[in-house]
């Protein structure tokens, strides 16, 4: 018995010394792996701060765009002073080392900008309720002429005069008339007609006076009550951000933007007639309702019945695939009432039933 019992404390003082052994193992493991990420850091912030380093955009930037920031440069009454501005000056510089550029500090710079972006759009956020932040997407071919435009900023308009944060993706078009919208919130109906009126002179992005007219509408019209966030993309840098966007989170990796749009408009999507991008758009937002990846299901308005029955037939895809049980949790809406849209985002906002329909 006495054998067993030395026998008995011999090996576990060898399991005690080897368990302590394993410790100081893994706490000097810990502290190599805390210095390592220390210096990694300080080489980062060494690299950085090299004359070498230095680019064209804020590579830390605590804020997010807005008009004035992103078109510093631009001359009122000289639209030829747009490739002068700040924002075309990184497009240029972007379009120069690549669109998916190898340059290790090329790469590393971009990824810290949008980094900073998230975060700065973050802390926007953080001011409003979820089902405040509404969204509207849409082709940026749609001409400033067309009747779906007008459309378009008076669904804006009034969803923001009753308290939602208008998003889009921040460039021209279905976009640009989201945030034309929130921007003449508070304003008549004859001011909002005015300043569509002012803006036919350029009808299209592509017109050069197009930034110059918009700008003209902000001078005549200043907004200092309502916001509204774009998120664009200098990868679409050909397709200039819209001024009207009073808070801009211009991102050069467009998967993080695309994703950033259809997560954060948990009061709803209102689709207007679009292409790939909107198609996109749509099926990305269905996934998130179907799985409730944030736990909310959202209302997704299709505003167009022609077009999204026929042209593009979405509306009875999804019709199909809800029956069948492929779908589930989607809160679908096919009108041509720009007051319906109003509706139901009004009522989903304030309804006090589970965020799961």
């Amino acid at each position: 018995m006495a054998d067993n019992y030395l026998e008995n404390q011999y090996e576990n003082y060898w399991a005690r010394k080897a368990a302590m052994g394993k410790k100081t193992i893994k706490k000097k493991n810990i502290i190599k792996v805390q210095r390592l990420q220390s210096e990694a850091i300080e080489a980062l912030k060494d690299i950085i701060e090299q004359p070498s380093f230095q680019m064209p955009f804020d590579i830390f930037r605590e804020h997010l765009y807005s008009a004035e920031s992103l078109y510093k440069g631009y001359q009122l009454g000289k639209p030829g002073s747009f490739k002068d501005c700040y924002d075309q000056q990184v497009y240029q510089h972007y379009l120069d080392m690549g669109k998916a550029s190898t340059d290790i500090k090329e790469t590393l710079a971009r990824t810290l900008h949008d980094h900073s972006m998230t975060n700065a759009m973050n802390d926007f956020l953080a001011h409003f309720d979820e089902r405040q932040v509404v969204g509207i997407m849409g082709g940026h071919g749609l001409l400033r002429t067309d009747e779906a435009y007008r459309q378009v900023v008076m669904v804006s308009k009034t969803l923001a005069e009753n308290g939602c944060l208008m998003i889009s993706g921040g460039g021209p078009g279905a976009m640009e008339a989201t945030h034309l919208g929130a921007w003449m919130a508070g304003r008549t109906e004859a001011e909002t007609e005015d300043a569509l009126t002012m803006l036919k002179e350029a009808p299209s992005f592509k017109d050069r006076l197009w930034l110059e007219t918009a700008l003209q509408v902000m001078k005549k019209y200043p907004q200092e009550q309502y916001v509204s966030l774009g998120i664009p993309t200098w990868l679409y840098g050909h397709e200039p951000a819209t001024p009207f966007a009073t808070h801009i989170a211009k991102y050069f990796d467009n998967s993080i933007r695309e994703d950033s749009i259809v997560t954060i408009a948990m009061g709803g999507i209102v689709y207007t007639p679009g292409s790939a991008g909107t198609m996109q758009e749509i099926f990305q937002e269905a996934v998130q309702n179907h799985y409730l990846s944030f736990g909310i299901s959202s209302p997704m308005i299709f505003l167009g019945k022609d077009y999204w029955t026929n042209e593009i037939p979405v509306w009875p895809l999804l019709q199909d695939l809800v029956a069948r049980g492929k779908y589930k949790n989607l809160r679908l809406t096919l009108t041509d009432d720009q007051e319906e849209v109003v509706d139901v985002i009004t009522e989903f906002r304030s309804s006090t039933e589970p965020l799961v329909p």
